[in-house]
C-alpha cells in the first residue's frame, strides 16, 4: 500500500466516525435520548493495527474484537499507545479461553450458556477479578447462533447473578440477518427491563439507528467505519 492509499483510507476512517456520530446524535434527537447514553462499539475485528489506530486518534476508545487468539496479538501494543482502551469480545467463547480473555477484555458480551459462566465464575474465584459481562440473547431462537433463548433469559440470568454471583452488567442480540430487527429490539429490551438490567448492547452497522430507538446503549459498528475486512 503506498503512503497516499494510506492517509486516504485513514482519513476515511475518520470521515466514517463523523458520519456515524453525526447519525447516533439524530437517531438520539428522534428518539428523545442523550447521545452520551450511546456508546458507539467500534468493531475493529479483522483489520490490522495500523488500520485501527486511525479511530483510537480520533479519539475513539471502545472497540470490539471477535476472537481472543486475534485480539492478543492486535491489542497489547495499541493499549501501550492509549491505555485508556475499553476491549469487548463481542464474539464466541470457548472455555478454555476463558483465563486469555478475562485477562485481555474489559467487558465479555457473550456470556451464552452455563458451563461458561462456570467457568468464569471458577477464574473470578482464582483470580479475585472478572470483566463486566453481558449476557447474549438468541432472540430468533436461531439453531446457528449462539446465546441463551428468550424463554430461558431470566432463569440463566439469575444463576449468573445469584448462584454465581457474577458481574452480570448487559445483555446483548444479534438479530436474524433476514427479519426487521425492531421486535428483536423490543424483546431483548423488555427481558433486560424486566431484570433491572441498564445495559442493552444492540444494532450493527445496517441497524444501529433502529436500535438507538429501541433503547440500544451500546451499538457495535465495523464496515461502516473500516470498510470490508481483511479476512
Amino acid at each position: 500500500m503506498s503512503d497516499h492509499d494510506l492517509s486516504s483510507g485513514n482519513s476515511d476512517v475518520a470521515q466514517n466516525l463523523r458520519d456515524i456520530q453525526d447519525n447516533i446524535n439524530a437517531a438520539c434527537k428522534a428518539a428523545d435520548r442523550d447521545p452520551d447514553a450511546v456508546t458507539l462499539v467500534c468493531v475493529s475485528k479483522n483489520h490490522e493495527a495500523d488500520h485501527v489506530r486511525t479511530a483510537l486518534v480520533e479519539g475513539r476508545r471502545v472497540f470490539g474484537e471477535n476472537r481472543v487468539q486475534e485480539a492478543a496479538g492486535k491489542w497489547p501494543g495499541l493499549r501501550d499507545e492509549f491505555p485508556d482502551v475499553e476491549l469487548h469480545l463481542i464474539g464466541p467463547l470457548q472455555t478454555n479461553k476463558v483465563k486469555d480473555a478475562a485477562r485481555l477484555f474489559d467487558v465479555i458480551e457473550t456470556v451464552d450458556r452455563p458451563k461458561l459462566a462456570r467457568a468464569l465464575a471458577k477464574h473470578r474465584d482464582a483470580t479475585g477479578s472478572c470483566p463486566d459481562l453481558f449476557i447474549q440473547i438468541n432472540t430468533g431462537e436461531e439453531p446457528q447462533k449462539a446465546g441463551i433463548a428468550p424463554g430461558d433469559a431470566d432463569e440463566f440470568i439469575a444463576m449468573c447473578r445469584d448462584e454465581l454471583n457474577l458481574p452480570i452488567t448487559g445483555l446483548m442480540c444479534i438479530p436474524p440477518v433476514d427479519e426487521e430487527p425492531a421486535p428483536h429490539f423490543l424483546l431483548l429490551g423488555k427481558i433486560a427491563d424486566r431484570r433491572g438490567i441498564a445495559i442493552r448492547s444492540m444494532g450493527m452497522s445496517g441497524d444501529y439507528e433502529a436500535a438507538i430507538r429501541f433503547g440500544a446503549t451500546h451499538v457495535r459498528v465495523g464496515t461502516a467505519i473500516f470498510g470490508s475486512r481483511g479476512y
